[in-house]
């Protein structure tokens, strides 16, 4: 008997993407269910009831919930084929720590460059970019973070890369001026069809916050 998959979903999510990711890179066949957030679906609220967020995997009627259990639960049951985090316990401890520090350091600074204005916003973009340099330390010369190959580090960060174009459009800066080693990674990893096709393109993405920007009075 196949298994069910289903993802419920909501486009722009990166995290959302990050499962897409996953389940690409492993060759999983499933069905993505999108979600509108405004008007959450029974199924959402049935599936996650403590956080009714998105992304939500139902495996064989059973839900895993965030985006990094998600992948990490993906790698282990598809274990067979393209893996995802690093064998080796240090190296693993390692590519957790520096998905922790994107999580918790790439997104607020991402987030001030939109949804604030003046020494806010500049306080933001200086934020950011020191992040992704500290980020470009980390790569160093290597094609990937974990070396040669593509893996846990890498699919967690490539889906903030298409949110970039409206912070840059926003905060008025660019990333490849910046941090040009970093963006050449980050083409790289948009070379690979399991990401391409998992990621909006950063002008929808534009356009969608344009518009939730107005909504919080911005415009």
């Amino acid at each position: 008997m196949a298994d069910e998959v289903i993802l419920l979903d909501f486009w722009p999510s990166i995290y959302g993407m990050r499962v897409r990711i996953a389940l690409a890179e492993k060759g999983v066949k499933y069905e993505n269910k999108e979600q509108d957030l405004r008007n959450k679906s029974p199924l959402l609220l049935q599936m996650n009831p403590i956080h009714k967020k998105v992304p939500v995997l139902v495996h064989n009627g059973k839900p895993v919930l965030e985006s990094l259990i998600i992948v990490q639960y993906i790698d282990e049951v598809w274990k067979d084929k393209t893996p995802l985090l690093p064998s080796d316990p240090y190296e693993r401890a390692q590519a957790r720590f520096w998905v922790d520090f994107i999580d918790k350091k790439l997104l607020e600074g991402g987030r001030k460059t939109w949804t604030t204005t003046g020494e806010a916003q500049e306080e933001g973009k200086k934020e950011f970019i020191e992040v992704i340099k500290t980020l470009e330390g980390q790569l160093g010369d290597k094609p990937y973070f974990g070396g040669e190959a593509f893996g846990f580090v890498d699919l967690s960060l490539i889906p903030f890369y298409s949110w970039f174009h409206a912070f840059e459009t926003f905060g008025k800066f660019s990333v490849a001026a910046e941090c040009p080693n970093f963006s050449a990674w980050a083409k790289r990893c948009m070379e690979k069809e399991s990401v391409a096709k998992s990621l909006p393109d950063g002008k929808k993405v534009l356009g969608f916050l344009t518009e939730y920007r107005k909504s919080l009075g911005f415009e």
